[in-house]
């Protein structure tokens, strides 16, 4: 018995035992017959599947971890959002009451109204058009399918 210690896991010495030799073969036998092509061609074939099932489960278990992390992420700016129309609602109702002190309070909160009636056109039309400018087709993958597929029936030109 040989004593190691193994100074990665900072393990105290433990008695291993030797290799013991190679068992023989068995009787009337010789040397072990290497695999036919159709065997090594088996072996491979599951042992990429297990790779490509392995990569799979990996790509899963990421996915559904950032999956996570965004969700959390989603909510939390969906309380800034709601934070964000209070504070909209209250610095409106601010500047309402401030008016107030020069105008009646109607008038003021009809001029708080006009400027947010103004807000929403503005923000209305420049959305409008630049949702003209939206391309759901995605036309450079398009034109690289295309060429694609005429390379494919012609590859040599």
């Amino acid at each position: 018995m040989a004593t190691t210690y193994d100074p990665l896991t900072n393990t105290p010495p433990q008695e291993t035992a030797r290799a013991a030799p190679p068992a023989p073969s068995p009787p009337g036998r010789g040397p072990r017959q290497p695999d036919s092509v159709g065997d090594l061609i088996g072996e491979i074939t599951e042992d990429l599947t297990a790779l490509v099932r392995d990569e799979i489960n990996l790509a899963k278990a990421e996915l559904k971890e950032e999956a996570t992390k965004a969700g959390k992420a989603g909510g939390m700016l969906a309380g800034a959002g709601y934070a964000g129309h209070l504070l909209v609602l209250f610095v409106s109702l601010t500047v309402m009451f401030a008016l107030a002190h020069a105008v009646d309070i109607a008038w003021a909160a009809l001029i708080v109204t006009a400027l947010w009636a103004a807000a929403a056109a503005v923000l209305y039309s420049t959305g409008r058009r630049r949702l003209k400018d939206v391309h759901l087709k995605p036309e450079q993958t398009v034109q690289t399918l295309k060429e694609d597929a005429k390379w494919a029936r012609h590859p040599t030109s």
